[in-house]
């Protein structure tokens, strides 16, 4: 329990920092400076740290900084460069109007790539820097637009990711297709295969290619892949996302080819696991070869600095499970031999990688329990090492540049009570020494403490994990309700992370206890218990969620058991609907973007195959749990209060669901809301529609607590 010193002691970001990564103990005597709830300001224009990139000589570190506003199109991205050791001031290095991102050095790091969309662009495109000084200069003018730009490894060429139509070789072909298009007098779509929309966009005919430009020449860039038989393939596509559709790319060592992740199964996604495999094309054209074969999904390829080493990320090829955990896997270059899984026995999922400098070692980021933490292993293989141990917060991502044995690290930091900010890592210590101070002042006037962890043993022997969230003003003596938030996914994880979406501190500032449960299926705590609610997706969640319920109350005074409400989104939305149906405990529950019937869900859905593949089999074979755990077949048991949101522009979880929720609600004289937000997607993203949100729920909750 935390002592009103201890609660002093929590709110200075650089204390904390200091604390957290240099193990200096704080004075108990601190006084406590003035501090205040959070509010919707603070949590909305904190300045947020983005893509980074480290110089390959080790003595600049650049990251993409995002200053968000209420207002469409005020908002902005730019680019900072600060010295890598942390003894000069951030400097501004752009100033754009519009969003300003993907950083990438020149081999001799003297220039800076990076894409912008300026008054000009009608798509986002690669300007170049030369960091001696100067304006940027435009160097791409893709009619679909640029993004991901990497340097030749002479740093002559630029390679980056452009959208091509049908047909299309050059860049004017393209230009050409484009205002045909436009011409059309007729508004169709049409489609031969699934799937037709992603995310909060129906797709088109346009697909990702890789493009290489010369730099400074006034030369269009070519299309590596325009001729191919492979882009011909009526499956063919890259990383699809929910920024759009994207493709995995790194340069050989030697500058004359590039390798690359594209799948040509995409049309089969309705009823198979869409692979992606590793290709290598000829920056001087022909046909694509293919690398890899149907043993993974492959992912992210990267080259060791010396040139000897393929690297890339794999998610193995299974017809049994929903989840895989992703693993790092190695190949001599150019032979291809000596194949190697360097995280097999590692039990967590590889997210971010990259190599140091030596050739010697991969860094890589990966959850476990909570937090975003970094790891290494060596190249040539070995364990698993963490890269020194996080007590608190999580890192979000990272770059690594310099020469020789000591890479320089530069990552951002958060946790729930430090928004994030950019720092150098010690790769010997794991120590974090900030850098940035974007939100320090905001950050430090806010009355916060941070997340409290907790972990119990559920009714079916597992160990559950749980962050508890106190209000501002937290006394102890006092009795507070306690809101059950769920995360969605459901294969994620609630971290000590500063979160925009749901964020604990402005949930709790009414006076709530925030609770986050860990449930089965969670990342973070193994392959295992991820893959543990395979054929079990709502009801065995949904009871652990309920017996953290009675755990925390169980554990903690200060939360009244007589009060409590449960709400989350995604996922979380499904599991709050199921308990809508399931149990009573609950004075009120908050559902946003919940998944309500199965059946209609699986047909209306952008994702469809992992969701049969889940129950076994599809909805017209009968099998039990497309009604057994289907919150509609139990209609008649709700009773409970309940807010439903939507976002409609959401394919994932489609807005019919939430209607159809939203009439037996009705239809059973249920107290009910509903909220849709017709520019949201599966988020809420925009400045006031998050604010609404915000009080909507305090609303909802203040009415039944």
């Amino acid at each position: 329990m935390h002592t009103p010193a201890l609660r002093a002691r929590a709110v200075p970001f650089l204390l904390l920092v200091l604390s957290l990564f240099a193990g200096l103990a704080m004075a108990a005597e601190t006084p406590a400076p003035s501090v205040r709830p959070i509010t919707h300001e603070d949590l909305w224009l904190m300045k947020r740290p983005g893509a980074l990139a480290v110089s390959p000589d080790g003595r600049w570190f650049v990251v993409a900084v995002t200053e968000p506003a209420y207002e469409e199109g005020q908002g902005r991205s730019d680019l900072w460069i600060v010295s890598s050791d942390g003894k000069g001031s951030l400097r501004r290095l752009t100033s754009g109007k519009g969003s300003e991102g993907d950083p990438a050095f020149s081999p001799d790091s003297t220039r800076l790539a990076f894409t912008a969309k300026r008054d000009e662009d009608e798509a986002s495109q690669v300007y170049v820097l030369d960091l001696a000084g100067g304006e940027a200069q435009r160097i791409t003018h893709w009619p679909g637009g640029a993004k991901s730009p990497k340097f030749s490894p002479d740093g002559s060429m630029i390679m980056f990711v452009g959208r091509t139509y049908p047909g299309a070789v050059t860049e004017e072909d393209n230009r050409k297709a484009a205002a045909e298009r436009k011409a059309h007098k007729y508004n169709a779509r049409a489609y031969d295969s699934f799937p037709v929309r992603h995310w909060d966009r129906w797709l088109d005919e346009l697909r990702p290619s890789l493009m290489v430009q010369a730099v400074g020449n006034g030369t269009p860039a070519r299309d590596l892949l325009a001729s191919s038989a492979l882009r011909k393939e009526p499956g063919f596509g890259g990383r699809l996302g929910n920024d759009g559709d994207t493709i995995d790319a790194a340069w050989t060592p030697d500058g004359r080819g590039v390798v690359f992740a594209a799948t040509t199964n995409r049309h089969e996604s309705a009823r198979a696991e869409v692979r992606s495999s590793l290709w290598a094309v000829n920056v001087d054209g022909g046909e694509p070869r293919r690398l890899t074969g149907d043993e993974g999904d492959y992912s992210s390829p990267e080259f060791t600095p010396d040139g000897k080493v393929l690297l890339a990320k794999v998610e193995p090829t299974t017809d049994k499970w929903t989840y895989t955990a992703s693993r790092l896997v190695r190949w001599s270059w150019p032979s291809l031999g000596d194949r190697g899984v360097l995280t097999a026995d590692f039990d967590e999922s590889v997210g971010q990688f990259e190599v140091a400098p030596d050739s010697r070692r991969v860094f890589f980021l990966a959850e476990r329990a909570g937090r975003d933490q970094l790891f290494e292993v060596k190249v040539s293989g070995g364990g698993v090492k963490p890269v020194g141990k996080l007590e608190a917060g999580t890192y979000s991502r990272f770059a690594v540049g310099g020469s020789g044995s000591k890479p320089m690290v530069a990552a951002i930091w958060a946790s729930a009570v430090n928004p994030p900010e950019l720092g150098r890592v010690d790769p010997a210590t794991g120590r974090w020494a900030p850098i940035s101070m974007f939100n320090k002042e905001r950050a430090a006037a806010i009355d916060w403490l941070p997340a409290e962890e907790f972990w119990f043993t559920s009714s079916r022997g597992k160990q559950i994990h749980n962050l508890l969230v106190k209000p501002p003003g937290f006394d102890p003596s006092k009795k507070y309700p306690l809101f059950v938030l769920i995360h969605g996914g459901p294969h994620s994880m609630w971290k000590d992370d500063f979160v925009i979406r749901w964020n604990y501190h402005l949930l709790a500032k009414p006076g709530y206890v925030v609770l986050l449960t860990n449930y089965s299926g969670s990342t973070g705590f193994g392959e295992a218990f991820a893959r543990s609610i395979q054929g079990d997706p709502l009801e065995g969640p949904a009871n652990e969620i309920n017996q953290a319920a009675d755990e925390a109350i169980k554990r903690y005074a200060f939360i009244d058991g007589s009060r409590q409400a449960a709400g989350g989104a995604s996922y979380g939305g499904h599991l709050t609907n199921w308990l809508a149906v399931t149990t009573d405990r609950y004075k009120a529950l908050v559902s946003h973007a919940g998944l309500y019937d199965l059946r209609t869900q699986w047909t209306t859905s952008d994702v469809v195959y992992s969701r049969e593949r889940n129950i076994g089999g599809p909805a017209w074979e009968e099998l039990p749990l497309w009604k057994e755990q289907s919150p509609f077949y139990r209609s008649g048991q709700l009773k409970t209060p309940i807010l439903v949101t939507f976002g409609e522009r959401d394919y994932r979880v489609p807005v019919n669901n939430g209607l159809e929720f939203w009439t037996v609600l009705q239809r059973q004289n249920v107290p009910s809301r509903l909220v849709v937000f017709p520019d949201e997607n599966h988020w809420i993203l925009k400045g006031e529609n998050s604010r609404y949100f915000y009080e909507e729920v305090h609303g909802w909750l203040a009415k039944y607590l």
